[in-house]
């Protein structure tokens, strides 16, 4: 919890909108709050039986003592939620793997995950299943589809500051040149 918690002040700008972890400020973090928590986990992993809430604890530390997103070590947090995925399998768990997957192999890779861990039952059509996709699709160059992506991640969130969060990266890919058309002549 201290280790999420640090991230708070970076997770929204002054205008209240939603500042992915990649895009964060991390000089606003709070860096006694990740010493604590870094403190309290290594502790834990000397002296407790590995459990889920360590695991959890571990990957939330990799993000926070990395400088950057570039320098977050993704094998260690691919590595940390393949055992989150044997101690306590889920939907969220099987997503956020697939991010992971695609910052060590790259986002076809994730895509192909992807894919595999949206045939969960509880996974299909989540709204964060399509944030992923799209994600993905826009680093491998696909913005339309990244852009269609998007506007389903947007419509299926009932979190507002998300959804113009989702929206507002659909915007940024540019129009949709189906309607550009349509809208000549």
């Amino acid at each position: 919890m201290l280790l999420t918690d640090a991230r708070r002040r970076a997770r929204v700008d002054a205008a209240g909108r939603l500042v992915p972890l990649a895009l964060q400020d991390r000089s606003a973090w709070d860096a006694a709050l990740i010493a604590e928590g870094v403190a309290l986990l290594t502790r834990s992993l000397a002296t407790e039986r590995l459990g889920t809430y360590q695991l959890q604890a571990a990957i939330a530390a990799v993000h926070a003592e990395a400088p950057s997103v570039e320098d977050t070590d993704w094998r260690e947090v691919l590595a940390l939620y393949d055992l989150l995925a044997v101690l306590a399998p889920g939907p969220m768990v099987s997503l956020n793997r697939c991010v992971a997957v695609a910052m060590v192999e790259g986002p076809a890779e994730g895509l192909r995950a992807l894919d595999a861990a949206a045939a969960d039952p509880h996974l299909a059509g989540h709204h964060r299943v399509h944030a992923v996709r799209a994600e993905l699709l826009e680093r491998v160059g696909e913005r339309g589809p990244a852009r269609e992506e998007y506007r389903r991640a947007a419509r299926g969130t009932r979190s507002e500051p998300e959804r113009r969060h989702l929206e507002a990266r659909a915007a940024g890919l540019g129009p949709d040149p189906s309607s550009a058309r349509a809208g000549v002549g």
